[in-house]
């Protein structure tokens, strides 16, 4: 078996993971519930599940048929997502401590985030710039697939405007630039 380190989560592939929903964990298989990266792989499954639901049904409706690359860039998505990345240190006054937060867990927050927009579905966020200096300034980057049913540059801007302020809060940098960038659209009212 040739599979790269890329394309496994924790000890297993994505298509180990896939198999696993589609057998509704049952029987329950505690060698991938207990890796956390493959549980936190599968959690991202199972958004990604939920979340591209509608979307697909929107798009195969307005198409008449499904669009194998756009469902390929979202997992290419997941790829990218579920593993942790750099460990960014957060400033502590306790020189003794060594906090991180990982890239891993603001794409996270990103993609939760995502979630809570109405017809957006976050395939990618990237962090550009010093990672491992605390408070440096970082551009950061969200590619997102978009229902056209409302006007999508507002749809972004909502998004901004959430991850910004969540960023703010969370992300041990300063954010230089925020941009978030329609990839992919999806037009689920021609159907109609």
């Amino acid at each position: 078996m040739t599979d790269d380190v890329e394309d496994r989560y924790g000890a297993f592939t994505l298509e180990d993971l896939s198999e696993y929903l589609d057998s509704g964990r049952d029987p329950v298989r505690d060698d991938i519930e207990a890796d956390p990266d493959a549980a936190e792989a599968l959690r991202r499954l199972e958004r990604l599940r939920a979340a591209s639901s509608d979307l697909l049904d929107a798009d195969v409706r307005a198409a008449g048929r499904t669009h194998d690359g756009w469902i390929d860039g979202v997992l290419a998505s997941i790829r990218t997502t579920a593993h942790a990345g750099r460990d960014i240190p957060v400033p502590d006054p306790d020189p003794a401590a060594q906090l991180v937060v990982t890239e891993g867990a603001l794409r996270g927050l990103v993609r939760e985030l995502g979630d809570a927009v109405p017809g957006v579905l976050v395939r990618r966020t990237r962090f550009t710039g010093d990672l491992a200096t605390p408070g440096a300034e970082i551009d950061v980057e969200v590619t997102i697939a978009a229902a056209a049913d409302a006007p999508l540059r507002e749809r972004a801007e909502a998004l901004r405007v959430v991850v910004a302020a969540a960023l703010d809060v969370h992300a041990p940098f300063t954010v230089r630039a925020l941009t978030v960038r329609v990839a992919d659209v999806l037009d689920p009212g021609s159907a109609s």
